[in-house]
């Protein structure tokens, strides 16, 4: 007997965990110069763009009738070359997020134990740690990095639930009347790496049953999920963190400081500053440990290795990733705006809009699902999308700045 599609609920939890990771973390700190309004306004422009792109790739997928990642996808439609564009994109994507995640990892458990002991660790030292313990958990395999996983995205939800909680009692309504245009627009890359879910979009139609309108709905559902997670913790942390300072937001961006850390310096020991500090602790950890994993396989996959999960790949992963963190501890917020300024917005962003435009118009490819708008919504999308392109290798080459 057929199998029933998965359940609506499920999917769209798998589509705003893949959202909510610690992309969140320096969400505050990059759209908060700009103030809460401007940043509200941004994160609903970012959302849009992102759930556009994301149906444009459901429509691509929709052309197979066998289970294909986006690496296939942008082959079948832009050729061999795109496929070595997304190849290689992908490798920078993922690469710049583990440095990220790594560096960030180590100022928070230097920062943490700074004030819970005499002498603090180092952040070279605090990222080694979980850098090993991860390589271990890798290596035992997925069923053990599912187990990981769980205690994880446990302690997430309730650090996330505990701030909300406690941390709009601390939120001065003065400080998120505060604006300041100019910023604005830098906030782009971290909002789009902050709504990037399309790599797990075949593995929703998989678990859809190749039901295009549900795999929509699960997508919209999720990523709106997100969207109110992020404006709730931004409303927060902005309210909390002031502009200037020493824990400003402003000082914060300048040193690679996460949300959490901000918080601490400018509340002190306070159940608020815990659950920041452990909601930035285990948001951290699940995405390291989460990108690992499928940089493993991707890698596995592209060197087609036998054993998902050998030493080799393990070492490849999590090695240089470690020594370009501990060269640039600083370096959380620029690895984020590569990462979500370049390969992001070309891989899930310009992608999209490109393979649809080819398929319908020059394959002539017919698809059960197509987003509305026709010709006018992908030129619209694809102008955003170089926009927030060009701007970030302005910003990049330093050409422009804050």
């Amino acid at each position: 007997m057929e199998r029933k599609p998965g359940s609506l609920i499920g999917g769209t939890l798998i589509i705003c965990g893949s959202c909510v990771g610690a992309g969140m973390l320096g969400l505050p700190i990059v759209t908060g110069l700009s103030g809460f309004y401007p940043s509200l306004l941004m994160m609903i422009a970012a959302w849009a763009f992102m759930t556009t792109t994301a149906l444009l790739t459901v429509e691509v997928n929709g052309w197979f009738s066998k289970d294909v990642n986006i690496i296939s996808m942008v082959g079948h439609s832009l050729g061999k070359w795109g496929q070595k564009i997304s190849w290689l994109l992908y490798l920078f994507l993922f690469y710049s997020l583990l440095v990220a995640y790594q560096a960030a990892i180590g100022i928070d458990v230097s920062s943490i134990s700074s004030r819970l002991m005499t002498h603090h660790i180092p952040p070279w030292l605090g990222t080694l740690f979980f850098v090993l313990l991860f390589g271990c958990i890798l290596y035992s395999g997925t069923r053990t990095v599912d187990f990981f996983n769980r205690f994880l995205m446990t302690g997430k939800i309730l650090a996330y639930l505990g701030i909300v909680a406690v941390g709009l009692m601390h939120v001065t309504p003065s400080l998120l009347a505060r604006t300041n245009i100019h910023p604005i627009l830098f906030s782009l890359p971290i909002l789009v790496i902050s709504f990037g879910f399309h790599n797990m979009i075949p593995t929703i139609r998989c678990y859809m049953k190749g039901d295009l309108k549900r795999t929509k709905t699960v997508i919209i559902l999720g990523s709106l999920f997100a969207l109110i997670v992020y404006i709730v913790w931004d409303l927060i942390v902005l309210g909390i963190v002031p502009p200037d300072g020493e824990f400003g937001l402003l000082a914060s961006l300048k040193s690679g400081r996460d949300a959490s850390i901000s918080i601490a310096g400018i509340l002190g020991t306070s159940w608020v500053t815990r659950f920041a500090e452990g909601l930035a602790f285990f948001s951290l950890l699940t995405s390291l440990l989460l990108q690992s994993l499928a940089l493993v396989h991707f890698l596995a996959d592209g060197f087609q290795t036998k054993d998902k999960e050998p030493l080799s790949l393990m070492l490849l992963v999590l090695i240089p990733p470690y020594l370009l963190s501990i060269l640039k501890p600083d370096i959380f917020f620029k690895a984020i705006d590569f990462a979500g300024g370049i390969c992001a917005v070309i891989l899930f962003g310009l992608f999209p809009v490109l393979m649809v435009w080819i398929g319908r118009y020059r394959m002539n490819i017919a698809s059960s699902y197509q987003i509305r708008g026709g010709k006018s919504t992908l030129v619209c999308v694809l102008i955003f999308a170089l926009f927030i392109f060009l701007f970030q290798l302005l910003a990049m080459t330093g050409l422009i700045s804050l």
